[in-house]
This record gives structure tokens, C-alpha cells and sequence, in this order.
């Protein structure tokens, strides 16, 4: 008992009561397909179940146990997942890990600056300091050292750019200047409703006209539908473009009060929309980067801090400048630092050395080498985040911890894996569990225990196929991945020759990129290799992705664009943050779903249409929780969760919109159907077939069709996004440029997929995808290696060629790793 957590009766989720036991201080994997459970075991389970029991032994009531009998044997838990750090474009590695603020410290304690008075130059630590307090707020001031000039002390608020004192007033803090182009989103020849607006597409689009012209109605602009922009008066224009809350309107109409709800005409503005967009997300916010230009600010040249602070030096160098240093390099500014410092610097700064060192050294640790402060944290992948997340928890003293952690391997090549099991197997030598939700075959190899999940997934898992070491689970006939692993090794297949053309990206030499060329075949699949850092996404989603059809900036080109009818991005950036949006409504099913039942003769004699089968809108869904089913509960302290909804139970909808049955399947019962079932209970209806098949095709047929889609992981919101782009180009030929698409697949389930990936290419299109998946790897028509290291030591070519050509070119960490597997 004291060496293990036993779990039992567990039925949440998916999940048929089953039982486990788990061997405490062991590195645990949890496998099995996607979809099978794990995350449902790991997280919502153990992981909150350890939450509870720990809370409430301290009197903190309130947070949901989850449906079991009972678990023994919890320890406080840390849970460390891909969620991205933080979607804010000022947040970046620098702050995110608080490295930043200790050298803000740094620089304030021994910052060399320029006396105004007497020209000379001065140290922060030799001159005294004078705090003054004025109207409740201290200022500091200090005196030079050389003439006793009095000054403004430049203290630790000075040297951030997300403070008034220390942003450069221009950008205020953001380094560069966002604008929108008119000329690339607004085609003024068209009308709004034939497309004039270049980023409204479907019910979105309808949506803003409805709101637009609810506006020219509420100032008695006088207008006509399908009338071209060009025709638009020149404050119709300007509502279009700027939306109704502002003082130009306001002027115009001195009158007339604002319109208070969008039904009204209260509309936003092209432009705003776009700009609150960026705020959010930054200028990478979605398909609107295009529309954008960005330039570094011409007061500060991108170095984000106000005139003053950015001139001061420790060392020689400004902030600015270490901020553009990768971790490597700033560990070894750092030790020069800590040799030059004399008896009076040291006292002031020793604490935040030690801090910084410590910080570094375990981010270094866990493969990050290559990553700079500056770096936007909202750019990183799920990966990065993640292993920025365990570094915190690297060295820490802390016994008797159960650690969760989803996916670690995601984003890491093959070659660094060998370390992050370094990493988890030091957290269980200090006494610590750690469960790891994990598809990587070394990862499984390397551990005490592995817990296989299956036999399917969604309703068709939730049950323990196979436990015990790797070794053990080959020999069990129920396991999944035993069985996968028995097979004998996979060789390369016959590539496709393409359609003899290419796409030519020339001198690229944008972040660690080193004015390479590159040569992209075409009617393949592609995928682009290389180490964490090596230059990947910088070269397909930062050049080749943002730049088609011009150059991209300074002496880049792209030449080959011009035969493919789109170019199609799909990254593992969140659908959505929205909990209304499920797969039924982002894939166009739910739709179609509605129109069924308003359609029926009940439905019809209760005078309902299709509104009323919707959860967005009032009519028939359940107004108290505003049909989510779910209502917060607000836990003060501690993030608010949710409860069911007391008055539909989490039905959702009112009682005589549930009496409307299809085949005896209410709308909240086809909600939780998943694609699977739902192939079945549709059939008679191509369009809703034809959009499942789809969804099954991609790997997601274990998808509830209800299911919200914050609670996807990366990949399934990414491959949700390629069923979606498919759905509409059957008959194109385009480019598909995918990040990552295995990220939370079973071996097993990537072998589905890449049957959908060749045949995506078998029909003539193009697709380039960054892997570092060797399945994927060894399946490709052609590589394109980059390295030989990431940040300053990668953003080279280092080898290209098919599968077997790379497996000889012994430069290749890519291709070694293929020859060893």
C-alpha cells in the first residue's frame, strides 16, 4: 500500500470502472490510443483527486470529486501540460520565466550610465542614493559620483517595457508598429455581401452585415444591399472601417446616441476588430497576419525601452542587447559577470546571480538551449511551454510530489529525448511519482511502468489492455501497443516522382536563419527536420507561409506559388477560447443537425424551426445556463469551476425541445453521439456523411459531436482544422503547410493519418509538414533537414533527399535517428 496509488471503480468519463494500481517513486507511462482514456486517468482523476484530498485536509471545500470509489496513497500533485503560457504579445520567455526581472535588478544595481551634468561616465553602485516621497509615492534619485549632479535614480521599473517609465513612448513597449493595409482586406469593387471584407467568410460574414447595416439604419445613412464599397459615402466608409464607437461619429451625429448592443448596430470597425485581435494574440493572430504590416519602431529600433534606459551597460552590454542572447550564451555572459565583480557589487547583486544561474541552467537542461528573452512566449510550441514548465520544478527539494505530465516529447527531436528522460528519471530518484502521458517508444522503454489503455477509443475504450515494462506488454494478447511494437520494423516505401515542379525559397534569413535555399518539390509529402530551434517553423510558417507570391523581406524570394490555388496553414494554435464552439458547429454539421429536427412533423406542430434546436440563441435552450449545461461557481482563491446547471441538469435545452426525437435520439442526445455513431444514425443524409467521413479520416471518429472545443488537445484541434480546409477543396490543387500533425497520436492512429496525408498528395496537392514523428519522417517522398543544432548553432541546411539518401549522410541527427529506429 505505502508503494503505491490505488485507484478504483473509476468511471469518469469514458472510463468503465476500472481499477489500477500505480508504483509510487517510478516513472509511469500512460498509452494507448487517442482518445482511449489517458488523459481522463492521469488528469481528471489522480491528478484532481490528489487536488481534492489535499485541499480539503487544509478545509478548503468545494472541488468536484471525480466518479470513483475511492484512491489511496495521493500526495499533493503538480500537473505540467502544452497549454500555451500565455497568449499575451508582451509576455515573453524573459518574463515568463522571471529571468527578465532579475536582470532588470542587475541593471539597476550596477548600471553604467551618462551623467547629464557632467558627461562622464558613472556607475549606479558608487553613487548615493535619496529616496523622496511625494503625494504617497517615493522617488528615487541618486548623485553622481564625479560632480554630485542630482538625477533620477534608474531603477527596476526603468528597464521594463511593459511599465510607463520604461516603455518606449513611441510603440509603448512593443518594439514595432502594427497597422492594417486597406488595400489587402478591402476590395472596394465588391460588395460586402459578395465579399468586399476579405477576412469575413460564411456566417461570420453574414453576421457583420447584419450588425453593419443595423448601424447605417440607426444614423439614417441610407444604404443598399449588394451595393459596391466603392459606392459607400464617405461616412459609411468610416463606420465600415472604424466601427460607430468613436469621436468622429460622435461628432457627425450629435444627436444620436451610440446603438448599445450589436443588434442595434453597435459595430465594431474593420480595423478595430483586427487591432483587438492583434492585441490579444499578436500580430500572428490567425489568417489576419496578412492582412498587416509590421515595421520596428523608428524611436527605439525595436528595442522596446524608453531612450535612458536602453543606453545603460553592465559589462558592455545594454539590456536590449542581452535580451537578443540565447540561453547558452547568456549562462556564459552571466559567469563573466560573476568574475568581474568587486567586494562592493558583489553584496548588491549576488542573489539575483544565483536565481539567473539556477533559472538558465535547468532550462538548458531540458533541451531550451537555443531559446532568447526576447522570444514572444505566445510563439512557443506546446512543447517549449511544457519543458518550460519543468524546468520550475527541476531542483526543486520537494519529496513525495505526484507529478502528470502530458506529452514531453512533443516538439523534441529524437536525439534530445535521452535527456528529458534524464530529467524525469532525477525527479523520481528525489522520491517524486511521475505519470506521463506518452506515446514516444524510448520514453515507454525507459520506464518502471507502462499502462496501456484501449482496446479503441472514445465509448469504444476506457478499459487497462496491458501493464507492466514495455517488454511485459509485448507478451500480452489485449495490448494494443504491445501488439503494434511486436511488428516487424518498418522500411522506407517507394517514393512518389511528383509533378517535375517546385517551390524555391531563396536567401532566407530571417531570426537563426542563415541566408539559406531551399528547393521544395512539389505533388509530394515533404516533411522539413531538424533539432528543436533549428530553423523549422521560421522557414515554413514565418516565410513561406506569410510571404506567397512577394518577397520576404530583405534579399528572401519565393518563386513556384503561382500553380497552387491556396496556400493552407494549419499550426496548433487554439481554435477557439470560446466554450459555445464544439465540433458540431466548427465542422458545419450542427447545422445541418438543426435543420433535421425543425424539420420534423413534432417539431412542426409545437411551431419550432431550427432556432430552437440551437444552444446559442434564446428559444429553446435552458436560459439559466444559457444552454452550456454548465454554470460557474466562483472558488475564490483558486480558479472558478464548474457546476451542472441546477435547473436542466446539464440537459441543456427545455424539456419540450427534448420531447423532438430523431430515431429516438433527442438533440441533446445526438450531442453526444460520437462521429462513429453519429455515420450510422445519419446515413440517409450525404452532406452530414460526407463531413463525418471526413472527421474519421483525420483520426477524430472517437470525437463527441457536443464535445466544446477548448477541451481539444493541439493536434486534434489542428487535424479538426485539416478535415475543415478539406471539406471545401476537393477539386484544388493547394499547398498545405501542417505543423506537427502526430502531436497526441498513437503509432497506431499515425499510420491512419498518413494514410489521409498520401492521399491528400496522390490528388496533387502539395504538403510540407515540420515533423519530428519518425513514422511520418520515413513515409515522406522527401526531406528537408535543418541543424546541425537550434538557435545560434542550427538555421542551416544540412541535408535533403528521400528517406534513405538522408539515412546516409552522416551530419544528419534526422537521419541517424531513422538508421537507428
Amino acid at each position: 500500500m505505502k508503494n503505491s496509488i490505488i485507484v478504483t471503480g473509476v468511471k469518469e468519463g469514458n472510463l468503465k470502472n476500472i481499477s489500477v494500481e500505480i508504483p509510487r517513486n517510478k516513472l509511469v507511462v500512460l498509452t494507448g490510443l487517442s482518445g482511449s482514456g489517458k488523459t481522463t486517468l492521469a488528469m481528471d482523476v489522480i491528478y484532481q483527486e490528489c487536488q481534492r484530498q489535499y485541499l480539503e485536509a487544509i478545509s478548503f471545500q468545494g472541488i468536484r470529486r471525480p466518479d470513483i470509489e475511492y484512491l489511496k496513497g495521493a500526495s499533493p500533485a503538480v500537473c505540467i501540460t502544452q497549454t500555451s503560457c500565455n497568449k499575451n504579445p508582451r509576455s515573453s520567455v524573459g518574463t515568463l520565466t522571471d529571468i527578465y526581472t532579475d536582470l532588470r535588478m542587475i541593471y539597476e544595481k550596477l548600471g553604467k550610465r551618462t551623467c547629464p551634468y557632467c558627461g562622464k561616465e558613472i556607475l549606479a553602485s558608487s553613487c548615493v542614493e535619496e529616496a523622496v516621497k511625494d503625494k504617497d509615492e517615493f522617488t528615487v534619485f541618486m548623485y553622481c559620483s564625479e560632480c554630485g549632479g542630482k538625477m533620477k535614480k534608474l531603477t527596476r521599473t526603468f528597464f521594463s517595457y511593459n511599465t510607463r517609465e520604461g516603455a518606449c513612448p513611441k510603440c509603448e513597449g512593443m518594439g514595432k508598429i502594427i497597422s492594417v493595409e486597406e488595400e489587402r482586406i478591402l476590395h472596394k469593387e465588391l460588395s460586402l455581401e459578395e465579399g468586399a471584407v476579405d477576412f469575413w467568410e460564411q456566417k461570420y460574414k453574414e453576421y457583420q452585415i447584419e450588425v453593419l447595416y443595423a448601424a447605417f439604419f440607426h444614423y439614417n445613412l441610407f444604404f443598399q444591399p449588394n451595393m459596391p464599397v466603392e459606392k459607400f459615402t464617405e461616412m459609411q466608409k468610416y463606420i465600415l472601417l472604424y466601427g460607430v464607437d468613436n469621436e468622429t461619429v460622435r461628432q457627425a451625429f450629435p444627436d444620436i446616441q451610440m446603438p448599445r448592443t450589436a443588434a442595434d448596430g453597435r459595430f465594431e470597425g474593420i480595423y478595430n476588430t483586427m487591432m483587438r485581435r492583434v492585441a490579444e494574440k499578436g500580430s500572428d493572430a490567425g489568417k489576419l497576419g496578412k492582412y498587416l504590416s509590421e515595421k520596428p519602431c523608428q524611436k527605439c529600433h525595436g528595442e522596446r525601452l524608453g531612450r535612458e534606459s536602453r543606453k545603460v551597460s553592465v559589462m558592455g552590454m545594454r539590456l536590449p542587447q542581452l535580451s537578443g542572447l540565447t540561453m547558452e550564451e547568456l549562462s556564459e555572459w552571466l559567469g563573466e559577470l560573476d568574475n568581474s565583480l568587486d567586494d562592493v557589487q558583489r553584496p548588491l547583486v549576488e542573489v539575483y546571480l544565483e536565481d539567473l544561474k539556477t533559472k538558465i541552467t535547468r532550462i538548458i537542461n531540458v533541451g531550451l538551449e537555443y531559446l532568447t528573452m526576447d522570444r514572444q512566449a505566445m510563439t512557443l510550441s506546446g512543447g517549449e511551454a511544457q519543458r518550460i514548465k519543468l524546468a520550475a520544478v527541476l531542483d526543486s527539494e520537494l519529496t513525495g510530489i505526484i507529478y502528470v505530465l502530458d506529452e514531453p516529447t512533443a516538439g523534441l527531436h529524437p536525439r534530445d529525448t535521452a535527456g528529458l528522460i534524464r530529467i524525469l528519471k532525477d525527479l523520481c530518484g528525489l522520491g517524486n511519482t511521475v505519470i506521463v502521458i506518452e506515446h514516444d517508444t524510448d520514453i515507454m522503454e525507459a520506464a518502471d511502468y507502462v499502462i496501456d489503455m484501449g482496446p479503441g477509443a472514445g465509448k469504444y475504450g476506457g478499459q487497462i489492455v496491458g501493464c507492466g515494462t514495455l517488454e511485459q506488454l509485448k507478451n500480452q494478447e489485449e495490448s494494443i501497443t504491445g501488439n503494434y511494437l511486436k511488428r516487424e520494423a518498418e522500411k522506407c516505401r517507394n517514393v512518389r516522382t511528383g509533378d517535375g515542379g517546385s517551390i524555391k525559397i531563396e536567401h532566407a534569413s530571417m531570426f537563426n536563419l542563415r541566408d539559406i535555399t531551399v528547393s521544395i518539390p512539389t505533388g509530394k509529402l515533404i516533411s522539413v527536420t531538424g533539432v528543436s530551434g533549428s530553423g523549422k517553423s521560421t522557414l515554413i510558417f514565418e516565410i513561406l507561409a506569410k510571404y506567397p507570391g512577394q518577397r520576404a523581406g530583405g534579399s528572401c524570394c519565393i518563386t513556384g506559388l503561382e500553380k497552387f490555388d491556396s496556400v493552407i496553414t494549419i499550426e496548433q494554435s487554439p481554435l477557439t477560447r470560446m466554450k459555445r464552439s464544439n465540433v458540431a458547429t466548427f465542422s458545419g454539421l450542427y447545422d445541418k443537425i438543426r435543420k433535421i429536427f425543425g424539420s420534423l412533423p413534432e417539431a412542426k406542430k409545437k411551431g419550432f424551426t431550427a432556432k430552437e434546436f440551437s444552444f446559442n440563441i434564446k428559444g429553446g435552450r435552458c436560459e439559466t445556463c444559457e444552454g452550456l449545461g454548465m454554470v460557474a461557481s466562483n472558488m475564490l482563491f483558486f480558479p472558478d469551476t464548474e457546476v451542472v446547471c441546477p435547473v436542466c441538469n446539464g440537459r441543456r435545452f427545455r424539456d419540450e425541445v427534448l420531447e423532438i426525437q430523431y430515431k429516438g435520439y433527442s438533440i441533446r442526445d445526438v450531442l453526444q453521439l460520437s462521429v462513429w455513431e453519429a455515420l450510422e444514425v445519419f446515413k440517409e443524409y450525404p452532406g452530414i456523411i460526407k463531413i463525418l467521413r471526413m472527421l474519421l479520416e483525420t483520426g477524430l471518429g472517437y470525437l463527441e459531436l457536443g464535445q466544446t472545443l477548448t477541451t481539444l488537445s493541439g493536434g486534434e484541434g489542428q487535424r479538426l482544422k485539416l478535415a475543415s480546409e478539406l471539406l471545401g477543396r476537393s477539386r484544388e490543387k493547394n499547398l498545405y503547410l501542417i505543423d506537427e500533425p502526430t502531436t497526441g497520436l498513437h503509432p497506431i492512429d499515425v499510420e491512419n493519418f498518413l494514410v489521409l496525408l498520401n492521399k491528400i498528395a496522390d490528388a496533387g496537392n502539395t504538403v510540407v509538414v515540420v515533423e519530428h514523428n519518425l513514422q511520418v519522417i520515413r513515409n515522406s517522398d522527401w526531406i528537408i533537414d535543418l541543424g546541425p543544432g537550434g538557435g545560434i548553432h542550427g538555421g542551416r541546411v544540412i541535408a535533403w533527399g528521400t528517406p534513405s539518401d538522408i539515412m546516409e549522410n552522416e551530419s544528419s541527427a534526422t537521419g541517424r535517428a531513422l538508421a537507428c529506429n
